[in-house]
């Protein structure tokens, strides 16, 4: 089995919440029997982690002979203590509950629950002999099958992920050990689970690395990178890719690189007699950072950056690689980084619980009621008890039940859906009925929005501009200004090349000034001049990426974390301009002209959010030309470059067309300047104190007066059917804002060509606040136009607005057709969702394919992730996954909408079945001179809410009351939704009095109406009104059904076949010779046609005078 497939929760997965140790468990564990230690433990993250402190860890702490080998694995003796401060082993506990605590831990959850605690309490007072009133089972029955439905799935759920755990802790992995003598060492098998701080791994392509490790060492299984010539084969590598999709989402492959030192060492097993050390930082969560420092015996230092890890969860995607364990356990950021998300509650649950507690205030009424009538004296306390007793069936045990049932099918529902909506994942299945009461959608634009395959479009060189069309002029003119290149490689390659690059510079004017003798015209010049700038740019976008061409089953990719990169180095290729190797020392390019340039590279400067660029300082190998490329946004480079007067006019108008612009610059440095930058580069990366500090002064000191290249517009298209899906949200009464990472520009014309900004509506620009003053200006200006403008704010305005007038802002916001938020941060995505849950109290939808809109996805009523580009991290976090923004309005107007109406018309029924034979006890009390009794015997009570109507009320689930077509042509009717009328008051006591109604006709009728001799026993009595009661509640769902099902009438006649069989088998409660004669048929017949017909007739009346908005439509 392939590591890929071993069972793991990423940081974004929803980890179950864990429950401290008990008492025994503690005590258990104290002896440490094998059986205990493997059944009792419970998730690590109920012990506190030890102290998180920097640390020294030497290389390889064990011998051979600390440990034994128990069936082909080597364990540590437990006397050997683990380094200190360091957890004592790797091992991964997911489980909420142990081998002591599960039956304890449920039962607790469980009567957490109103409903469960209620029915406990009902059902123990039958212990009581005065408060008995029925049959024992009637209230211990129904209460024990939902507890064993509840324990059962808590119990799988429980067991698979024991099983997933253990499957990944007694993963085999390659353990480096010293052997008795130096000269020898040993390579062991040793569980996932046993690993700690300072072991030395050997892992193998495709193994899952199980702690967070610094790499040693490399050994290539096999070459990956491409080359020229079989004769110009890369140097020896000291890097290797891994996967990195199950820690952050990202996809894309990641380049690692092993120590220096490590890497030269002849054999692996030579590591461990190295007596070397790492100085690492105390943990941390953060998966971009790390700072550690390589400490040779001799006290020389090298520093460790993030390119020389591995963490935990990440795959060694080429090569094997020789590591060192620096965290394990909780300390490593894959755990760090685990968290349990806000538990999300449907509102439909809220509305259920509120309607819970007026059945129970009802039933408090009803006790009181008959206990008044019957008159307060004696003891008239045990009869109010006893009357609570018998009507308790008021307050529904079965509704949690259904209703999670419920929430099951939707789940298979949606998931089923493959040919409307393939790939959708239901991650939480409480959720479903939420999707039928969204108000607001908040949605990302790159990758959501956008498909995030980027091409690129146009390329501005200041004088002059090219567009794809242009590739074969951009072609020419770098084919020329190469060629000039190769006669002075002619010249540097006869050995007279100058140490400096400003003389260097001077030799090739000379030689340019020489080549174009003859020719004086102004045309020639400006010729020259335009393939030297497409040269420079050219070669500044091939030399400054992360791109890296690698063999993927025989065929030629590009892997990058940006799809930006492959793009540009895409367009770089299409112009001739192709690279042939990148590794983390060296770029080999082969340029027009049939020839190559190769590139030392001598350091390094990576993106990250908070620097928004990137450079690399590379020397040409035959001219020895020292130069500095950076590119990054306009906001930052425009800072950075020399004096133009083009660069901020040409990014607003690519940005307008809706293009991501991206700034190139340039800086050659002599050799004096460069070693000057070396020796601070260097301090700083062994700086212990503000490591990040000190790099980033050093590159900003190096990244001045650079000459501004070139400006790049690429395009990241529209996902296939956007403008048709924001325009039916529209129309269905959702508002849609857009929180994106883009430009002002850029956003705003995405908004446009996406038409969540129609062209009729006009533009309103919050922008460059900063200052309080300046926000409440802004927002009276918009107060004026906040009815028809649609709002686009920048991020620092944005956090202004949030920070001095939250709740001013948001009703603004809300009030504008759309909102646009730009430049936005994580936090600042989750802090909207937040203002517009609390002030507006709406439902709030957030859709995205990115790490960067977790927060909002998690934070939102309903959170819906995209797999993409970006990765899996906003797909794994969220509620829905979906596979194109486009399946929204499917997965809203439809299956949103199915799933909110019929919960609710199952909750209605619910609540109607249980009132309505609490009616008929009631009326039986008063008819009988208010005794305390109950009117059926116990086993049909059982019977009555389960096998007699639970089918066809549960079938329910399957009724459309609009079809497909209908709510996918009038998204309008999805306005009705978002007013909650499906349950509300008025719903429930229309619902009150129908039972109310039915269930005093029903025993009225069955008392007085067939008075005689013959049929007038108790016996008799009950069974015509349970009769008449289950073919009224079997009439009540047949009425409401809009669409009929073949499951529908299945159960149905399911419900009527168990009834007639109860008939046969509980002889003591139904009067066999007396229900087969035609007599008792016709009682039941009428007595059932005064209960149901006038709740059928008024219904009639009203959906032929007051029809829903739905059915107009047939």
């Amino acid at each position: 089995m392939q590591q890929d497939e071993l069972p793991l929760f990423s940081p974004s997965s929803n980890r179950p919440t864990s429950q401290p140790p008990s008492l025994l468990f503690r005590a258990l564990h104290r002896v440490k029997p094998a059986w205990a230690k493997r059944y009792l433990r419970i998730s690590s993250s109920t012990s506190p982690p030890p102290t998180l402190a920097p640390r020294l860890v030497p290389l390889g702490t064990c011998s051979i002979n600390q440990g034994t080998l128990r069936a082909s694995r080597w364990r540590r003796s437990a006397q050997v203590p683990p380094i200190p401060d360091t957890p004592s082993d790797n091992a991964v506990c997911n489980r909420k509950y142990n081998f002591v605590s599960f039956i304890p831990l449920v039962l607790y959850e469980q009567f957490r629950m109103f409903y469960n605690l209620f029915f406990l309490l009902v059902a123990c007072s039958q212990f009581i002999p005065a408060l008995r009133v029925g049959f024992f089972w009637t209230y211990f029955g129904p209460l024990i099958f939902v507890l064993l439905i509840s324990m059962s799935k808590e119990a799988f759920d429980d067991i698979s992920r024991f099983q997933r755990d253990n499957k990944l802790n007694q993963f085999p992995y390659t353990l480096l050990l010293r052997g008795s003598d130096p000269s020898q060492s040993h390579a062991v098998r040793i569980a996932s689970q046993d690993i700690r701080v300072g072991d030395v791994l050997l892992l193998e392509t495709n193994d899952r690395v199980p702690a967070d490790c610094v790499l040693l060492r490399t050994i290539p299984s096999e070459p990956i990178h491409l080359t020229s010539s079989p004769t110009d084969a890369p140097e020896p590598s000291d890097t290797l890719f891994i996967r990195t999709d199950q820690l952050d989402g990202e996809t894309d492959w990641k380049l690692r690189r092993a120590v220096a030192a490590t890497q030269s060492v002849p054999r692996d097993e030579d590591i461990l007699f190295s007596d070397c050390v790492i100085e690492a930082e105390a943990p941390k969560r953060e998966i971009y950072d790390f700072v550690g420092t390589f400490v040779h015996p001799s006290g020389a230092k090298e520093p460790l950056t993030l390119e020389n890890t591995l963490w935990a969860n990440t795959v060694v995607a080429s090569g094997r690689a020789v590591c060192v364990v620096v965290y394990n356990g909780n300390e490593t950021r894959a755990m760090l980084n685990t968290s349990s998300p806000q538990s999300k509650v449907g509102k439909l649950d809220h509305e259920v619980n509120r309607t819970s507690k007026m059945l129970f205030l009802l039933l408090f009424s009803l006790s009181a009621l008959l206990t008044g009538l019957r008159g307060f004296t004696g003891q008239w306390i045990l009869y109010f008890f006893r009357y609570f007793l018998l009507l308790s069936a008021i307050i529904p045990i079965s509704m949690r039940v259904n209703l999670d049932m419920a929430k099951i099918a939707y789940t298979t529902f949606i998931e089923s859906d493959s040919a409307r909506m393939p790939g959708c994942t239901v991650r939480n299945s409480n959720l479903p009925e939420e999707l039928g009461r969204i108000e607001y959608l908040l949605t990302d634009k790159t990758g959501t929005l956008t498909q995030n395959e980027m091409s690129f479009k146009k390329l501005h060189l200041g004088t002059m501009l090219f567009a794809r069309d242009s590739l074969e002029d951009i072609y020419h003119y770098a084919t020329s200004a190469f060629q000039q290149d190769r006669k002075l490689l002619d010249v540097y390659s006869s050995g007279s090349v100058p140490t400096d690059n400003r003389s260097v510079q001077m030799t090739e004017d000379a030689v340019v000034s020489n080549s174009l003798s003859g020719m004086r015209t102004r045309e020639c010049t400006s010729s020259r001049r335009a393939q030297k700038q497409v040269q420079d740019a050219l070669l500044a976008i091939a030399l400054a990426h992360n791109v890296t061409p690698v063999e993927d089953n025989g065929q030629r990719c590009l892997q990058a974390a940006s799809p930006d990169e492959v793009a540009l180095v895409k367009f770089a290729e299409s112009v001739g301009v192709i690279l042939k190797e990148r590794s983390i020392n060296r770029v080999v390019l082969r340029v027009p002209g049939e020839f190559e340039l190769s590139y030392d590279i001598l350091a390094e400067f990576p993106f990250t959010s908070e620097a928004k660029r990137m450079g690399v300082i590379v020397q040409n190998r035959q001219s020895k030309h020292i130069t500095l490329y950076v590119k990054g946004a306009d906001t930052v480079m425009s800072r950075k470059v020399r004096y133009n007067d083009w660069l901020d006019e040409e990014c607003g108008n690519l940005a307008r067309e809706g293009l991501r612009t991206l700034v190139y610059a340039k800086r050659e440095l002599s050799v004096a300047e460069f070693t000057a930058f070396s020796d601070k580069w260097q301090s700083a990366r062994t700086s212990s104190l503000n490591r990040k500090e000190c790099m980033a002064t050093v590159q900003s000191d190096v990244e001045r007066d650079m000459t501004l290249l070139a400006l790049t517009g690429v395009e990241d298209k529209l996902q296939p059917n956007v403008r048709e899906t924001l325009e039916k949200l529209r129309h269905a009464g959702i508002r849609i804002w857009m929180l994106t990472g883009d430009k002002v520009e850029t956003a705003t014309c995405i908004a446009i060509s996406s038409r969540l900004a129609e062209r009729s509506q006009g533009i309103f620009r919050v922008t460059g606040l900063k200052s309080r003053n300046e926000a409440s200006r802004a927002l009276s200006r918009f107060r004026r136009q906040a009815g028809s403008d649609v709002l686009v704010v920048d991020g620092s305005s944005l956090q202004i607005l949030l920070d001095m007038f939250p709740e001013e802002f948001i009703e603004l916001a809300a009030a504008a057709p759309a909102a646009v938020a730009c430049r936005c941060s994580p936090t600042q995505k989750a802090s909207v969702v937040e203002l517009l849950q609390k002030q507006l109290k709406k439902r709030v939808a957030a859709i995205g394919d990115g790490g960067n809109d977790v927060g909002m996805i998690q934070q939102a009523h309903a959170g819906i992730g995209i797999p993409g580009k970006e990765g899996m991290q906003a797909s794994l976090a969220a509620d829905f996954s979906i596979s194109s923004f486009c399946h929204l309005t499917r997965l809203l107007l439809w299956h949103g909408r199915n799933s909110y109406r019929r919960s609710a018309r199952l909750a209605q029924f619910v609540i109607h079945r249980g009132l309505i034979i609490s009616i008929i006890q009631t009326v039986y009390c008063a008819l009988f001179f208010y005794a305390a009794v109950s009117v059926y015997s116990g086993w049909i009570l059982v019977g009555y809410a389960t096998v007699f109507t639970m089918f066809p009320v549960f079938s329910l689930i399957l009724d459309e009351d609009v079809s497909e077509h209908a709510a996918d042509t009038y998204p309008e009717l999805y306005k009705d939704l978002q007013k909650g009328r499906s349950l509300n008051l008025k719903t429930f006591l229309i619902w009150v009095f129908k039972s109310i109604y039915q269930g005093t006709m029903i025993m009225v009728f069955s008392v007085y109406v067939l008075w005689d001799d013959e049929y007038f026993t108790t016996l008799h009595l009950s069974a015509i009104s349970f009769t008449s009661l289950i073919l009224t509640e079997l009439l009540m769902v047949a009425f409401e059904v809009h669409t009929w099902h073949w499951m529908m009438m299945a159960a149905e006649m399911c419900s009527l076949l168990f009834y007639a069989a109860a008939i046969f088998v509980l002889q003591d409660t139904f009067d066999q010779s007396l229900i087969f004669k035609w007599g008792f048929g016709g009682r039941v017949i009428a007595v059932t046609l005064v209960s149901c017909l006038p709740v059928t007739i008024g219904k009639w009346l009203k959906r032929k005078f007051a029809p829903a908005s739905y059915s107009k439509l047939a």
